[in-house]
């Protein structure tokens, strides 16, 4: 008796096993994973430095980017290999291009020297040797560099004890005696009198001010001081002149 003959069943063939892509793209895979690491940590560094560098290193990135398309794109080990090295140079040549275009700017910033640009020295007149009309003309150069307005220069015959009028930078009438004396003529009591019985009443001046070159008596000092007239003396003026010390009218004076 003859048995029947079983049926052999076939194996399904399964896709061929090729060693060297697969060993190619796990190095392949391990290098891109390195260079991401080695670009994350550069641009840690460089991109507070050179912002630029990091749109450059982001370049190295690129092959990491081949890598993983490979499984969508159906990409040969070959190809693959090409792609990342092609890469790899374009992203090198960009890289030294920079570099190259960066340096002629450092030396040339390191080159230039900013001129240095000196302050103007304040040219202080000598009021010694001014005439009265020319010490009376420097008052007043001074109250218009310090901000007052409508200055004018009033000295002369019948100026009942005027010589320079104007209205200081927070609007009050401003009258000023000027009195260019030597150094050992003071300013006496008699004077700072007569100049009081006119600044207030007949001026209307809110800010009173005697300048001079030389100084004041004690008796005439107590007097200003009563009155409310501003004693200008001689070191004052130069401190005011210097730029020193604020305008007569200045409560911080």
């Amino acid at each position: 008796m003859t048995s029947p003959e079983q049926p052999t069943r076939r194996l399904p063939v399964g896709r061929r096993f090729d060693l060297r892509a697969t060993a190619m793209f796990f190095g392949l895979a391990a290098l891109g994973l390195g260079l991401l690491g080695l670009v994350v940590r550069m641009a840690l560094g460089v991109a507070e430095r050179r912002p630029a560098w990091a749109v450059i290193l982001l370049l190295g990135v690129v092959p990491v980017l081949v890598v993983g398309l490979r499984r969508r794109s159906g990409l040969s080990a070959a190809r693959l290999a090409r792609r990342t090295t092609r890469a790899l140079e374009q992203a090198t040549a960009t890289a030294l291009d920079a570099l190259d275009a960066e340096r002629p700017a450092e030396a040339a910033a390191a080159t230039v020297e900013v001129p240095r640009v000196e302050a103007p020295t304040a040219v202080v007149p000598d009021h010694d040797a001014l005439s009265p009309d020319e010490f009376e003309q420097a008052i007043a150069d001074l109250c218009t560099r310090d901000g007052c307005a409508e200055v004018e220069v009033v000295g002369g015959a019948g100026d009942l004890g005027a010589d320079v009028l104007a209205v200081t930078p927070d609007g009050r009438r401003l009258v000023v005696q000027c009195k260019r004396y030597g150094e050992d003529h003071k300013v006496g009591s008699e004077e700072l009198q007569r100049f009081g019985g006119t600044c207030f009443t007949v001026h209307e001046a809110d800010v009173a001010v005697l300048v001079t070159s030389s100084d004041f008596t004690a008796p005439a000092a107590d007097y200003a001081e009563q009155c409310g007239i501003v004693c200008v003396d001689g070191r004052r003026l130069r401190e005011w002149s210097e730029g020193a010390r604020p305008g007569p009218w200045d409560p911080s004076r």
